[in-house]
């Protein structure tokens, strides 16, 4: 049998991980060794944050409808139990969004669900 030595596709997966890690700093760019590990934590580190990403997002609409509403007067909590019991369907980004470009728009919210 003829011996295949792969020296093609040893040389293309290297260069893919160098592709990937153009932009890094130091020895992490250019040593395949380092560069390796610095690929694989780099789209470890991306995939978790894609998660995170949304949760930091959804704390900011809650801190924002909080700030709005500790303003006219009630809490977080009672909002969100008050909208519950009137089955209102608007979720914290639309509501976030209302309280920060229409407050008159929002005032009118919380005084319907009071």
């Amino acid at each position: 049998m003829p011996r295949v030595k792969r020296g093609t596709q040893h040389v293309k997966h290297r260069k893919n991980i160098l592709k990937i890690t153009k932009g890094f700093r130091g020895g992490l760019r250019n040593r395949i060794k380092i560069a390796k590990t610095a690929a694989t934590k780099a789209g470890a580190h991306a995939y978790r944050d894609r998660r995170v990403k949304k949760r930091d997002a959804r704390r900011l609409w809650q801190v924002r409808i909080n700030a709005a509403v500790r303003v006219l007067g009630i809490s977080y909590s009672a909002f969100t139990g008050q909208l519950k019991k009137k089955e209102v369907a608007l979720d914290r980004k639309v509501l976030s969004e209302i309280a920060r470009q229409q407050p008159e728009t929002f005032k009118k919210i919380v005084e319907f669900v009071q």
